[in-house]
Order: structure tokens, then C-alpha cells, then sequence
């Protein structure tokens, strides 16, 4: 009991020092393993477990999920999804908070790993939220609620080891967890609602964004629905005339020439 805490503490001393988890763990494990039995033996544990896991298809999902993540981030999708939650959200009071946390469902549902989706979004809304005057606690809050989805939201590294480790259907678990994740941003969502309400200069609201709308006579864009305009009016998007099919056709005028019949053709009756 007491070698185990003492290897307890050393790793926990191993990660204060900036130590990654992983090798942290896996030297008190060796020279724990090593000062019990014998460092022969230690030795033959690290390759056989180094070599089991790294070929072990079920857990290849992991790090392909975080892969995936990673695609998502440099395509920028996470900068896609703020602006897109901040859209409907963002011109209401803590409406900033409230993109965040439904921005990192979203991420979630793609990325699987909570410490992305609260790392990655934190870049995003951080300083948007700063702009904006939010108050440090709701900003870093909604960061730090919203990230916990990403191993709610299937697909979830999480229930991917969880199932593992207790042999259960993962498809099942995945689809478990669509009903809980919901749920947790809706609560999120009240628990933001409440600290404006409470304290309204802790999330003050945003700009309110302009939708597309159509110009009154105006006839032919996007399949006959209307020419658009964005904002203030000053980008109109040019006239397009489509036909039925989608595909869009010219209008060629060709002049009408009156034909003369043929010599030897009149009379031919």
C-alpha cells in the first residue's frame, strides 16, 4: 500500500514537472515493477505491452478520432461552427456563451476528445467573448462546460475504452449518448441564461447579424427565388436565368431571313 502511493506521488510529481501522462505513467509503472520483482522482467512487460497495444485494432479508433479532429481545425470547420451558432445566439444577452457551448457540441460530435474540444474552442471564443466585455468566470466557464461534450456526443473516445474494457456494443453506447449530450446543452444553455439574468453586464450581447433577404421586383437568382442582397444592400448578387433543369441557358436572338424557294423546285408538282 505505501509503494503504491509513493508511485502515486512521484508520477503526480513527474506531471507538475511538464512530463507528459503517458511517459510519466509508464516509468513509475516500469521502476515500480522493476523494484518488486526484478528489471529483467520490467523490461519484458514494456516490450510485450508496448508491442499488444500499438497493434490492437479496437483502439486504432482513438487516434484516428483525434486525427480527425485535427482536419476539422485546420479546415477551419471550428471557426465555421462559432459563426454559425453565433448567428441564431449571439446578438441575446450571453449569446457568446451560448454559441461557445453549442459551437463545441458540434466539434464534439466530430473530434471525440473533450481536451480538443475545449482547446480548440477556446481560441475561437475567447476572444470574441474579451471584445465583447464578458466577464473572465462565464467566459472560461462556457469553455470549460462545453468542452465536457465531446466525450458525451458520440463519437466518444471515452465509450470507445469504455466499451473495451467492459466488452459492450459500442454502436449502442454511441447512440446512448445522443440524448444525454442534448440535454447537457440545453442545460448549459439555462445555467447561461440564469447568470445574465442574475448579472447582465457579465455577458452583455453581441451584434446582431443580417440575413440575406430579397430585393422587391427583383426576379431570376438562385433558381427564380429572388435576387438576394446582403446587409446594408451594397453586394447584389448578379441576375442568373435558369431553366427548369437548374442548368442555366442563354438567350440567343438570331435574325429571321426570309427563304427564297429553289430554281427548278417551283411547279416541280
Amino acid at each position: 500500500m505505501e509503494s503504491a502511493l509513493i508511485g502515486f506521488v512521484a508520477m503526480l510529481l513527474l506531471v507538475f514537472l511538464r512530463m507528459p501522462i503517458a511517459f510519466a505513467m509508464g516509468l513509475i509503472g516500469f521502476l515500480g515493477f522493476g523494484l518488486l520483482l526484478n528489471f529483467h522482467s520490467a523490461l519484458a512487460m514494456v516490450a510485450t505491452v508496448t508491442y499488444e497495444s500499438g497493434l490492437n485494432y479496437s483502439l486504432s479508433v482513438v487516434p484516428l478520432f483525434i486525427l480527425m479532429g485535427n482536419f476539422v481545425t485546420r479546415a477551419g470547420l471550428s471557426e465555421e461552427l462559432y459563426t454559425a451558432s453565433y448567428a441564431f445566439l449571439g446578438h441575446r444577452r450571453g449569446g457568446l456563451a451560448m454559441a461557445t457551448i453549442v459551437a463545441c457540441g458540434g466539434f464534439g460530435a466530430i473530434c471525440g476528445s473533450s481536451l480538443a474540444t475545449a482547446a480548440t474552442m477556446a481560441k475561437v471564443a475567447m476572444p470574441s467573448m474579451r471584445r465583447f466585455g464578458y466577464a473572465d468566470t462565464l467566459a472560461a466557464g462556457s469553455i470549460a462546460a462545453g468542452g465536457t461534450l465531446g466525450i458525451l456526443i458520440p463519437p466518444s473516445v471515452i465509450m470507445v475504452i469504455y466499451g473495451l474494457m467492459t466488452e459492450q456494443n459500442i454502436g449502442k453506447l454511441f447512440i446512448a449518448g445522443i440524448l444525454p449530450g442534448l440535454v447537457a446543452i440545453g442545460c448549459y444553455l439555462c445555467a447561461v441564461i440564469g447568470t445574465v439574468w442574475v448579472n447582465p453586464e457579465a455577458g452583455p450581447p453581441g451584434e446582431r447579424m443580417a440575413w440575406p433577404r430579397p430585393v422587391p421586383g427583383a426576379e431570376g437568382c438562385l433558381g427564380r427565388a429572388g435576387a438576394v442582397r446582403r446587409g446594408d444592400g451594397r453586394h447584389l448578387w448578379r441576375h442568373l436565368h435558369a431553366d427548369g433543369s437548374g442548368r442555366h441557358r442563354r438567350r440567343r436572338r438570331f435574325p429571321v431571313r426570309a427563304v427564297a424557294p429553289r430554281p427548278g423546285l417551283a411547279g416541280a408538282d
